[in-house]
């Protein structure tokens, strides 16, 4: 078994990954974490979908493709220049929600609305990650998937980056709410998923 063959990658996904190239940016999610989180996005029938930490769209791309027709994905980054790549390639995907916005601002507007939960939340820059961990963990509904991807060491991280993945693996770790699969494959991936205490 081969992982990286015929992952059948969205239909998007080339076209963004051009444009991305194009705009230089480089921080793109790996495809084996897309092709993971489009398997799991599957599971969540109706599901209210978070990804803080847009990019330009190649893991929404993976998401949306697993997602079943009512379910929603809010999106979000602040930086309205990988956000037109986005934009420009998943314009017709009427499930989609774009925001250009601080992602701690945005967690911390969410948490301000009572009872305001996700069924997935795929956190993918520092806010809910790194930053405001709590805050994004209260928003996690009951058997909830919270996702986070480049936790294996990367080339381009810089000074004390591996102490921070580290602290924030313990955190995880010592929660009794959730259950906690730590994969080192592709990036370096962690599913939570939470459960009662």
């Amino acid at each position: 078994m081969n992982d990286k063959e015929n992952l059948k990658e969205p239909a998007a996904i080339s076209a963004i990954w051009t444009d991305s190239k194009n705009i230089g940016f480089t921080m793109a999610s790996d495809p084996l974490t897309g092709s993971l989180l489009r398997t799991l996005a599957a599971s969540k029938p109706g599901g209210r979908f978070l990804e803080l930490g847009s990019g330009t769209g190649l893991s929404a791309a993976w998401i949306l493709d697993g997602m079943q027709a009512g379910a929603t994905l809010t999106t979000v980054d602040n930086d309205e220049g990988l956000l037109a790549v986005l934009r420009a390639n998943l314009t017709q995907e009427h499930r989609l929600s774009v925001v250009c916005a601080d992602g701690d601002d945005y967690v911390r507007s969410l948490t301000a609305e009572p009872g305001k939960t996700f069924d997935f939340i795929f956190a993918d820059t520092w806010s809910g990650k790194y930053r405001l961990l709590e805050e994004c963990l209260s928003l996690l509904a009951p058997a909830g998937f919270y996702v986070i991807d480049d936790m294996l060491p990367q080339a381009n991280w810089p000074e004390g980056q591996a102490d921070k993945a580290s602290t924030l693996v313990a955190a995880l770790e010592a929660r009794k709410d959730l259950h906690i699969t730590k994969l080192s494959w592709a990036s370096g991936i962690i599913i939570c998923t939470k459960h009662g205490v």
